[in-house]
């Protein structure tokens, strides 16, 4: 395994590491800290702490830091800022503000360092966040507003996330995993995260793209069979037979927060198994 996803992509050689990736997150969080539990609450060791559990748990070829998670807990927990966020009608306004501010900046470095220097270089280290027009979306709905989105002000929001991603420049980021809302965004106005992504050498993976959009990003997870990334989380918690890959795809699978440990362990060997 490497610290760059870039490197351990899957390709032709079926030589790369990259076979599974699980998504648990939310699983972990029940099990370890309650259904209400709050892993970003308490700082940067308080964060680790619960990475390391939860990585005892379940393995993954993928170490993953949800930097959207990080932020629906600084929101719940600074009504200020919200109020500040809805203080101007932009429509890009409330994620700009959000994504300006200094606590969540500062965390999130804290948080990558010491999950950097947990993984040593040996797994991938991969920020999780909404693509672009989802967390711009998703920004105004935390606001009272009703979605407005459309190329331009989802390019805008493309710049506002590469800014803030260079509060981790410095850090052992290996790569970021853009995740789609229920609507997929027009991927040519997400230039500006790409081109900061590829001055850090961070591989870009997008989750839930739509058809023809997949070119710009280094691979993409989705139910289709052609995508690098199989989304086989319906197949193996529904107890299906799993479909087949080839030596240039990975498995990738969410773990249902209320499934059964017993069950998990089950289905997740399997996943393993068939990985082999």
């Amino acid at each position: 395994m490497s610290q760059y996803l870039a490197d351990d992509l899957p390709d032709a050689t079926g030589t790369k590491a990259l076979r599974v990736w699980l998504e648990s997150s939310g699983y972990a969080r029940r099990l370890l800290l309650g259904r209400e539990g709050d892993p970003w609450a308490e700082g940067a060791a308080k964060y680790l702490s619960f990475f390391t559990q939860a990585r005892g748990l379940l393995r993954s070829d993928v170490a993953v830091v949800n930097v959207g998670d990080l932020f629906r807990s600084w929101m719940a927990r600074h009504p200020g800022l919200v109020a500040e966020m809805a203080s101007k009608t932009r429509a890009t306004y409330p994620l700009r503000r959000m994504l300006e501010e200094a606590g969540p900046r500062a965390l999130l470095d804290e948080v990558v360092e010491a999950v950097g220097a947990h993984l040593q270089g040996q797994t991938p280290l991969v920020l999780a966040m909404p693509a672009p027009g989802a967390w711009l979306a998703e920004a105004q709905e935390l606001v009272g507003r009703a979605p407005e989105v459309d190329a331009d002000t989802t390019e805008d929001a493309a710049m506002y996330i590469a800014d803030f991603m260079r509060c981790v420049a410095q850090r052992p980021v290996g790569g970021l995993l853009l995740e789609e809302g229920e609507a997929p965004g027009e991927v040519s106005a997400y230039t500006p995260l790409f081109n900061a992504a590829r001055h850090y050498r961070w591989a870009v993976v997008g989750r839930g793209v739509a058809a023809g959009q997949d070119a710009p990003f280094d691979a993409v997870i989705g139910t289709d069979d052609k995508v690098q990334g199989r989304d086989v989380s319906a197949a193996l918690f529904g107890g299906m037979d799993l479909p087949k890959t080839t030596s240039v795809q990975f498995l990738y699978a969410q773990v249902p927060v209320d499934h059964p440990p017993e069950a998990v362990l089950d289905a997740v060997a399997r996943l393993q198994g068939v990985s082999v």
